[in-house]
């Protein structure tokens, strides 16, 4: 139940978060539902890809697929002049994919029992696969490649429930609370790491 509770959390947050950055692009009504479903599912594709299932597997995802759909849809017709003062909330629900995702999908490598370092591999990639390739969609720089602290607290997540510091429902909820707190904090307050430029400035 967890599992699926955290899959649609991530679903509804990372498909509205694409249709916005796609209306923001002005992107016309095929390209917001694009954007959208890409954002959604992109990370998980990529996921099963690397731990050997079948990207097939995805389809078998009716429900959230109708429900992406229909976030996407609210989302469209959803009245300019309240979008507009909405748009500030892009980063939350991008913050919700994040920590739902991440969680996610390192429960889900987990319960196969591969290593830790495979179960961190795919909290990251779950959690933040989607939201790069919204980006470079989009014609954007990946923001978890160059703005504030973002793939770290999918790492976190990661560790925790690899480590099994984290595993029934109320601690996974708790995490879910605390990689969304702190990826809200980070942007809020600017975190950044370290960042190496070449060349004169």
């Amino acid at each position: 139940m967890t599992w699926e509770v955290l899959s649609m959390i991530g679903t509804i947050a990372f498909a509205v978060s694409g249709a916005i950055i796609a209306m923001e692009e002005e992107y016309d009504i095929f390209g917001v539902y694009i954007l959208g479903i890409v954002t959604a599912f992109g990370g998980g594709a990529i996921r099963n890809l690397l731990i050997g299932v079948p990207v097939s597997a995805l389809w078998e995802q009716g429900l959230f697929f109708q429900i992406a759909l229909l976030s996407i849809t609210a989302v469209f017709l959803f009245p300019s002049n309240l979008l507009k003062h909405w748009q500030r909330w892009g980063n939350l629900f991008d913050a919700f994919g994040l920590s739902a995702f991440a969680i996610q999908g390192a429960i889900y490598v987990s319960n196969m029992n591969h290593p830790l370092s495979a179960v961190i591999v795919a909290a990251v990639l779950t959690g933040i696969g989607g939201g790069i390739i919204r980006d470079l969609l989009a014609g954007r720089k990946p923001i978890v490649l160059r703005s504030e602290i973002y793939a770290v607290w999918a790492i976190l997540a990661g560790i925790l429930i690899g480590l099994k510091i984290a595993s029934n429902s109320w601690e996974l909820y708790i995490l879910f609370g605390l990689v969304t707190i702190m990826r809200v904090l980070s942007y809020t307050y600017n975190w950044k790491l370290p960042i190496r430029r070449l060349g004169a400035n």
